[in-house]
């Protein structure tokens, strides 16, 4: 999360950021960061704040989250995270620590932020945050899942719900302001540095971090789930090393995590001495990365079909060799200067250049407004690449090939061989692939091939505004003008912007009548979901300020 650099000049959002400024001490350095909170309810009583409430108070803070600029849904990175965290939460809830009730009316839901710091965060409602400077900053899938499951396990516990428990008769926007702040504060220095003032936002540090007692149930049972899933357990040791080396060089702000979840000798010291206990892969491949995937068929990487993953329903079978291309994707997309890029070019186009060293070149030329280089390097790395993973280095082929630098919107310039490749990429089972072979179907001028799988899709995936947003795009490509802004619609919905999402349902029944006796089944959906959303938006405003 970010805040603008200068104060906001108009009342309103001096008054939101000053709900900031009394929270943002939860991640300053220092004596308050191991602080002990002080009233907070025994480890077993919630009874401050029902399911219900807390899911609410998630929504409300994710819904500005999604607005946030620096909110990033990248599908490849997303399937990725999804590869480890189904097979997280899958085991949470075979091990009872995510009951029944807490995994329907929870939100489960992973959020991504460009921020290039070592950072992951638990919010109410089961929303958790991973920053791309997390992923890139850990070596191992095991690393990645180590902190994951931490995350998880704040959730499961219901940690945040205990700590706001004292804050019950506190109107619950202020309550996601309180905690969009300490996010907040963490991308601004000035701001945080500001709220060093008053007994307020010494009370508000003591109830927004999470105690030590939290934070060692949180190791214990993430480590639990996270072995019951098959990762092996000496990761979660190996990233508290990597956490430790960074304490001990005095972060400089590189590292917000270790603000709010300080480490200590007992927790590195309690995670040590759990790894006998644990059931770690059989196989020495997967050690830290957990079951290795089998290959995905036939080696096929001299031509452009593509090697497609496997679907999984438990653990997450991947190869070690996937998570150096998903660092490197993650440390390039996070990057904004031209000079860190332009060494990754250089060192990946060296004859021993790792597969994460090309596949970062690949990028970063790409980025740098050079895409012939960016092509050559990927379709090396194609080359070099196991079968288990060529289909990470086949979704970047497809983002190349639909690149603005490229004239991609001429469909003649699309060969057999790269129609063949979006044609596989639509009939796969991967989120990126899918929303990948649309585009490549509507910039061959052919989108009628994307509309069913994507209307597939969505009925399964109702959350997904991106695939909600790339079927509008299917659809304004085919002239179905009410079906396009029906679509647009249902991902303002699944973004929470329940006002955004009125706005265009309305603009649908404002369509001329010739358009809308054309479609009279999208008509009577959208006239529908108009009355649900007016209703989902007036439970929103009853707690809003001012209302």
């Amino acid at each position: 999360m970010s805040v603008p650099t200068c104060p906001p000049s108009t009342p309103a959002s001096a008054r939101w950021l000053s709900a900031l400024l009394a929270v943002s001490l939860a991640i300053l350095p220092g004596s308050w960061a191991g602080a002990q909170p002080v009233g907070l309810p025994s480890l077993g009583d919630v009874q401050g704040m029902s399911i219900a409430a807390e899911r609410r108070l998630g929504d409300r803070i994710a819904r500005d989250i999604y607005r946030d600029p620096d909110y990033l849904d990248d599908p490849v990175l997303s399937d990725y995270l999804q590869l480890i965290w189904q097979p997280l939460l899958g085991a949470a809830r075979t091990r009872g620590e995510v009951p029944p009730e807490l995994a329907e009316r929870l939100a489960w839901e992973l959020v991504i932020s460009r921020d290039r710091r070592v950072n992951a965060f638990a919010l109410p409602g089961g929303y958790l945050g991973v920053n791309l400077g997390l992923i890139a900053v850990t070596d191992t899938t095991g690393e990645l899942a180590s902190v994951m499951a931490h995350e998880l396990s704040h959730v499961s516990q219901r940690h945040i719900a205990r700590m706001l428990t004292r804050q019950d008769k506190m109107a619950p926007w202020m309550l996601g302001a309180l905690i969009l702040g300490a996010l907040a504060a963490r991308a601004n220095t000035d701001v945080a540095n500001a709220a060093i003032v008053g007994s307020q936002a010494v009370a508000a540090q003591t109830q927004l971090n999470f105690s030590r007692d939290m934070e060692r149930e949180a190791d214990r049972v993430g480590f639990g789930v996270m072995t019951s899933a098959g990762f092996d357990g000496l990761a979660f040791v190996t990233m508290f090393d990597k956490l430790q080396q960074a304490n001990r060089l005095n972060d400089d702000g590189g590292f917000p995590y270790l603000r709010s979840h300080p480490l200590n000798s007992e927790r590195i010291a309690d995670m040590r001495a759990r790894l006998p206990m644990a059931t770690t892969p059989a196989s020495p491949g997967a050690a830290q990365n957990g079951p290795l995937r089998e290959p995905a068929g036939p080696d096929r990487r001299g031509g452009l079909l593509l090697d497609l993953p496997k679907a999984s329903g438990s653990a997450a079978q991947m190869s070690p060799a996937l998570h150096p291309l998903m660092a490197a994707r993650a440390k390039v997309l996070a990057e904004k200067g031209t000079d860190r890029m332009g060494a990754w070019l250089q060192n990946g186009r060296g004859p021993e250049a790792s597969p994460g060293d090309r596949y970062a070149a690949a990028w970063s030329a790409q980025r740098l407004g050079q895409p012939a280089s960016a092509r050559e390097l990927a379709q090396t790395l194609r080359r070099q690449v196991t079968p288990d993973v060529a289909w990470v280095v086949d979704a970047l082929l497809l983002e190349l090939m639909l690149s603005p630098s490229r004239d991609a919107s001429a469909g003649a310039a699309w060969s057999e061989p790269h129609k063949a490749m979006r044609d596989q990429a639509l009939a796969s089972g991967s989120r990126a692939l899918l929303l990948l072979g649309a585009q490549a179907a509507i910039a061959s001028r052919e989108p009628q091939l994307a509309e069913a799988r994507l209307q597939s899709w969505v009925v399964v995936h109702p959350r997904d505004a991106l695939a909600w947003e790339t079927l509008a795009r299917v659809h304004h490509a085919q002239g179905q003008t009410l079906r396009a802004i029906r679509a647009e619609a249902e991902s303002r919905v699944a973004h929470l912007d329940y006002a955004g999402a009125l706005e265009r349902y309305r603009g649908a029944q404002a369509q001329p009548v010739a358009v809308r006796n054309a479609d009279p089944m999208t008509m009577a959906i959208v006239d529908s979901r108009r009355r649900d959303v007016e209703r989902l938006l007036r439970e929103f405003e009853k707690e809003e300020p001012g209302s």
